[in-house]
């Protein structure tokens, strides 16, 4: 049986995971959703779309789509639904896992890759986080949670963007681009999205681009000299904005870039030790890199302390063999980590 896709909704409260959901639900798209709540948040979409009775964890809806509440823990209702949909007693395409607002994504995420019954049903698709236009700032400085989520996310949605001004929508945008360079940011109004900027955004996917602003990293190279770069960029535009260093936020981003080949066993190593050590801080990483002893690019990315990696197509000929990665973590001391990396190359 193929994988069913599965992607985390997260968002701190009243940031309109809600209003997102019903429309994903209710929309005529053709595809058969399973959402899967956690539900200690104060937003349960069954007493807005459902009457829930407290018998049945499992609801269909006329539209083929279905509604469950988690009553033990997600492994256990993700593998019923993966063995109800074998049988054939029900009939869905994905699986939607929407997040209490106060939720660290994190372990969320490695339900996928942990548990071998749950990777061998799902593939997880992508982690999408809503960031509340009108309260976004105030909950980011207070919150660290709603850090954790940004830093999480491969797409980011800025909702309730009609009640603040354009200066106040591009302070924040700003801000979270800073804390995860590497998902794209989209504002919308009323639960308003395409679908085809929810569903199969791949970002778990191994593959061997790493999107990341490149004004981003042309602002990160100005902070370190060391690698042999000329250095006549102009400053990438988050160097000129006036906001820029209004917030100092403890998730951070940056990005690590060298035209030299990596020695394999030393990476492994250093890789393996920052893991050990900051992994509980490290949110999401990933990189290409060029590696000594292989014409292939070979990708790598990580969640916490898991971290995988896969060998790519080949370096086209005439491509600049560069290794790119990014970190976003918390706090992460990042003169240890680029310094090490500088360490490992060939």
């Amino acid at each position: 049986m193929a994988l069913i896709p599965a992607t985390i909704l997260t968002g701190f409260l009243g940031s309109g995971k809600t209003t997102l959901l019903k429309r994903v639900l209710t929309e005529a798209h053709g595809q058969k959703i399973a959402v899967v709540e956690n539900e200690f948040g104060d937003e349960n979409i069954d007493n807005e779309i459902l009457v829930h009775d407290s018998q049945e964890q499992i609801i269909q809806l006329n539209n083929g789509c279905v509604c469950c509440t988690i009553r033990e823990d997600l492994r256990t209702t993700l593998s019923d639904l993966a063995a109800k949909k074998r049988k054939g007693e029900l009939t869905f395409d994905r699986v939607v896992i929407e997040t209490t607002g106060l939720a660290d994504p994190g372990p969320v995420a490695q339900t996928f890759f942990m548990d071998d019954e749950i990777a061998e049903s799902y593939l997880l698709d992508s982690i999408l986080t809503l960031v509340d236009a009108k309260h976004g700032n105030a909950q980011l400085d207070e919150r660290q949670e709603a850090r954790r989520q940004v830093g999480f996310a491969d797409q980011i949605f800025i909702s309730k963007a009609d009640l603040v001004d354009e200066e106040a929508l591009e302070d924040l945008a700003h801000r979270v681009k800073h804390m995860n360079p590497r998902a794209p940011q989209r504002r919308v109004n009323f639960g308003e999205v395409p679908i085809s900027e929810v569903f199969d955004l791949r970002g778990f996917n191994l593959n061997a681009k790493l999107d990341i602003d490149p004004d981003f990293l042309k602002a990160d190279e100005h902070d370190h000299h060391d690698h042999g770069h000329d250095h006549d960029h102009e400053h990438g535009e988050h160097c000129d904005h006036p906001h820029h260093h209004a917030h100092d936020d403890d998730v951070k981003s940056f990005v690590f870039r060298s035209d030299r080949p990596f020695n394999p066993a030393k990476l492994e190593d250093f890789l393996g030790a920052i893991v050990q050590v900051y992994g509980p801080k490290m949110l999401r990483y990933k990189g290409v890199l060029n590696m000594k002893g292989t014409d292939k690019k070979v990708i790598f990315q990580g969640v916490h302390q898991l971290m995988g990696s896969d060998l790519g197509p080949k370096w086209a000929p005439g491509e600049k063999k560069t290794s790119k990665m990014v970190f976003i973590g918390i706090d992460l001391p990042k003169d240890v980590f680029l310094q090490g990396l500088e360490q490992c190359l060939a």
